[in-house]
């Protein structure tokens, strides 16, 4: 697709140029500032001075006015032009011959001097001699295969140096010591300096006509072979991919990013970029093109023309308009080396947004989405398509000039509801995205509020993840959203975030009742009961007690036993919840539960509540007729092990309440409390006949205890067995398990008084067996440890034997080890060290003396 990169001016007309002449063709071009020169066949040379004047169309046009023009004095055509500025001079090549002319007067240097045998030249742009008043030539030699370097200044010449080439060369571009040729067969880089040539690639003079351009530092542009503009730098490698022009390309120039290429019918214009052709101009007869200082001229025999460069925004803002995005930001990254970088800063960014919205409106959210992250895009341009969703508060107002031409999205889409739906999928994975990015700061209510309205209107599962979690949605936008949409959950849960809490409660409340519809939670009344669980405002909870506990009594109270134990202690007095349930038994019951059981608070109050009202409950459950094979139910095993495990309860108050109501076990617990145990195992064994529950009651009140508290109860057990009463052959089995299975719990010589004398041996042979053996053990480790006894007193004796059996001689010079004072009586201490110390000496310390030194007086 073409792109409009120039605009072809007419500069000099035949006319202006020639008048009335007939004979002179226009032969060459040079240009510089203003300046502009022009050589003819007939040996003039032209001085015009360019006045460029915008257009309203925002190309330009240009004016030429003649000053001078003359003749050289030569019968051949001007050749070539160049201007050295820094001098003031005009180079000229006319006849074989470069001579120096003045760039205003165009008269010639007083001093003649000139360049003999030329054919072509070349000036040096990137200067190796460093001096600022001449320039470097470098030309072509009339004789064979030679390139000469010349210094020129003012007045005069100077041949440097003279380079041989392995063909004769037909065209030359040069920088710094690196020479391009164009030989007769190939392109080469030749470094003047060192000698060393770099093939590049081949070349026919016979078919077409040479080009060897400089377009920048080190770097050149050649006609390569297949109708190719091939790039090469001075190392001989190409940084560049070729541009395709013409097979008959007759000359070339580079007006960055573009390539233009003349041929004998058409001016084009190629990328350096993406290497494709962007625009073709007609122009016939045309055999000059060239560029002077980013101005490209062209020209025919009769006349000169300008290519007019568009400004590069003006193209990039044409290609998006096509909707050429790939091509105006490949041209938009080019245009970075013509451009201050701050000003190509915010042009770029700008048409990275100018060319995601096309990508957005084209559906290509991948795209787009990369274009605005790159681009910084303020995402409220882009949520401003959508109506509705930016909130009432909001200042933002749209980029001027705007960055797209969509109103919003139903003009976007036209109304296609298809559409529409993607382009909201694509805003919401979006803004979830940059919402917690640097892109959102300062804007973050505006983002957040667009994404909860774009989940509730969908019903996106998010939009409960997007309000339990850090948010910045504004309260009335969202809240009045929400309730159109019937969001009433996700309501509550914004108020809650907003510390609307009675606001949010009461607004589930409202949809478990029934009063309002929303689907969102089956199970909103738990959700109501862990919200009210874990709320730090006791006024809450304590207004929306009731309502819990009348919907649940077993759930509800989990507004109480599941608190958190530090927030118990702040307007939640056990005692004011105990009063607040006692219109709830099911839910007191699991209260006292909570406090005697989890957090175990040891308050006879609560102990002895709790335990009434699960007797309440249990002679509620129980039928009529009692029957003692009726299973124990959940209610009765709680009993008793409250019964059991709390010391803290009123045992004779609820002795009162068992009494006569059959309840004999739990009569057993309540006597074992008291210490009543003889009446406790006689209520096990004769009137309920659970004798394992009997050997239980023992190892239970004698658990802790010393022994002969456990062999006490266990005698007291056996002597009920053995005693008058109902079932006694039950009994006599019972009391021979009992002897069997805990023999170390009984003492046999006492056990054998109380036994009848019908009993066999065998019968109790399990019960003697161990009682002997546990006799002859302890006779046994009895006399172990007396033995141990009788040895270790024996090492004593020897020990102090030992210590008697050496003679000590006592006289008034022995010194106190301690104290060096003598001793006055017949009374030491001697440690075994051999030392002899005072007894109040040794008394008074406790470490030993060192032994006595070998100067001390006996």
């Amino acid at each position: 697709m073409s792109t409009k990169a120039f605009t072809l001016v007419p500069a000099i007309e035949r006319e202006q140029l020639l008048g009335d002449r007939d004979r002179g063709l226009l032969e060459c071009v040079e240009c510089c500032g203003r300046n502009l020169y022009v050589g003819t066949s007939d040996c003039f040379v032209y001085h015009f001075l360019l006045e460029e004047k915008p257009s309203p169309g925002g190309s330009a046009t240009f004016t030429a006015t003649k000053q001078l023009h003359r003749h050289l004095g030569f019968k051949k055509a001007v050749s070539e032009l160049r201007a050295a500025s820094a001098l003031s001079r005009l180079l000229v090549l006319c006849d074989g011959c470069i001579s120096l002319v003045h760039m205003l007067s165009l008269e010639p240097v007083p001093s003649g001097a000139r360049i003999k045998g030329a054919t072509a030249f070349a000036l040096n742009e990137n200067p190796v001699s460093g001096d600022p008043f001449c320039v470097e030539v470098c030309i072509i030699s009339v004789k064979r295969r030679t390139i000469q370097v010349f210094l020129v200044y003012e007045d005069r010449v100077q041949i440097v140096r003279e380079v041989s080439t392995p063909e004769q060369p037909l065209a030359v571009a040069v920088d710094g010591h690196f020479l391009c040729l164009a030989l007769t067969t190939q392109y080469i880089i030749l470094n003047y300096s060192t000698g060393v040539a770099q093939d590049l690639f081949p070349f026919c003079s016979e078919e077409r006509r040479p080009i060897v351009k400089r377009i920048g530092r080190q770097e050149f542009l050649l006609a390569g072979p297949g109708g190719l503009g091939m790039f090469a730098t001075v190392a001989g490698i190409s940084q560049r991919a070729p541009v395709r022009w013409s097979e008959n390309v007759i000359g070339a120039a580079v007006c960055f990013p573009y390539v233009v290429a003349l041929d004998d019918e058409f001016i084009t214009v190629h990328s350096m970029l993406d290497q494709q052709q962007k625009q073709t101009l007609p122009f016939k007869e045309g055999h000059i093109l060239q560029d002077f200082e980013g101005r490209v001229i062209v020209a025919t025999s009769k006349g000169v023309y300008i290519l007019v460069p568009l400004p590069l925004e003006k193209q990039i803002q044409d290609l998006l308009a096509s909707r050429r995005v790939e091509e105006a930001l490949v041209l938009a990254k080019g245009a970075r080396r013509n451009i201050p970088k701050e000003k190509f800063q915010v042009m770029y960014r700008r048409i990275l947004l100018q060319a995601g919205f096309i990508q957005f409106a084209q559906l290509q959210f991948l795209e787009a989405k990369e274009l605005f992250r790159s681009g910084q895009l303020d995402v409220r341009e882009l949520i401003s398509l959508y109506p509705l969703l930016l909130p009432t508060s909001s200042s933002f107002t749209r980029s001027h000039p705007p960055l797209h031409e969509f109103a919003d999205l139903n003009q976007l889409t036209q109304g296609d509801q298809d559409k529409v739906a993607k382009c909201k999928r694509f805003l919401m994975s979006y803004l979830n995205e940059v919402r917690s990015t640097e892109v959102a700061n300062g804007y973050k209510e505006d983002i957040d509020t667009a994404l909860l309205k774009l989940y509730a209107e969908a019903d996106h599962d998010s939009l409960l993840d997007l309000l339990v979690t850090e948010n910045f949605c504004l309260l009335p936008d969202s809240a009045a959203w929400l309730e159109k949409h019937k969001k009433y959950f996700a309501l509550g849960l914004l108020y809650h975030y907003n510390h609307q809490d009675a606001a949010a409660v009461q607004l589930w409340v409202s949809i478990v009742n029934g009063d309002v519809q929303d689907p969102t939670r089956s199970d909103l009344y738990e959700y109501i009961v862990d919200f009210l669980t874990y709320s730090t405002d006791p006024g809450l909870v304590w207004r929306h007690a009731d309502w819990v506990l009348q919907r649940s009594q077993e759930v509800g109270v989990q507004v109480f036993t599941r608190r958190p134990l530090d927030e118990q202690q702040g307007g939640f007095n056990p005692d004011d919840i105990i009063s607040c349930l006692k219109k709830y038994p099911q839910a007191l019951v699991k209260y006292l539960e909570h406090l005697v059981t989890d957090r175990r608070l040891q308050k006879e109050e609560y102990h002895t509540h709790l335990a009434v009202l699960y007797l309440d409950e249990v002679l509620q459950q129980r039928p009529c007729t009692p029957d003692k094979g009726a299973e124990v139910t959940e209610t009765q095993a709680k009993l008793r092990r409250l019964l059991q495990e709390s010391d803290l309860y009123r045992v004779h108050f609820l002795m009162d309440r068992t009494r006569g109501a059959g309840l004999p076990l739990e009569s057993a617990i309540l006597h074992g409390k008291l210490e009543q145990h003889e009446e406790a195992l006689r209520i096990l064994v004769h009137e309920l006949a659970d004798f394992p529950a009997a050997e239980d009651y023992c190892l239970w009140r004698s658990e802790g205890r010393d022994p002969s508290c456990r062999q006490r109860l266990f005698h007291l057990l056996l002597a009920v067995y053995l005693g008058p009463g109902p079932a006694a052959p039950e009994r006599t089995v019972a009391a021979v398990d009992l002897l069997n299975r805990h023999t170390v719990e009984f003492d046999a010589a006492q056990v054998l008084q109380l036994l009848p004398g019908t009993w066999s041996v065998q019968l109790l042979r399990p019960f003697l067996t161990g009682a002997m053996r546990d006799s002859i053990h302890a006779r046994r480790t009895t006399q172990v440890a007396v033995g141990l006894a009788r040895s270790e007193n024996l090492i004593y004796k020897y020990d102090k034997m030992k210590l008697k059996g050496s003679a000590i001689r006592l006289s008034d010079k022995k010194l106190c080890q301690m104290c060096h004072n003598p001793f006055l009586e017949p009374v030491f201490v001697r440690y075994p060290n051999g030392g002899l110390v005072h007894t109040h000496c040794a008394a008074s310390r406790h470490t030993e003396p060192s032994s006595p030194s070998a100067g001390a007086r006996t």
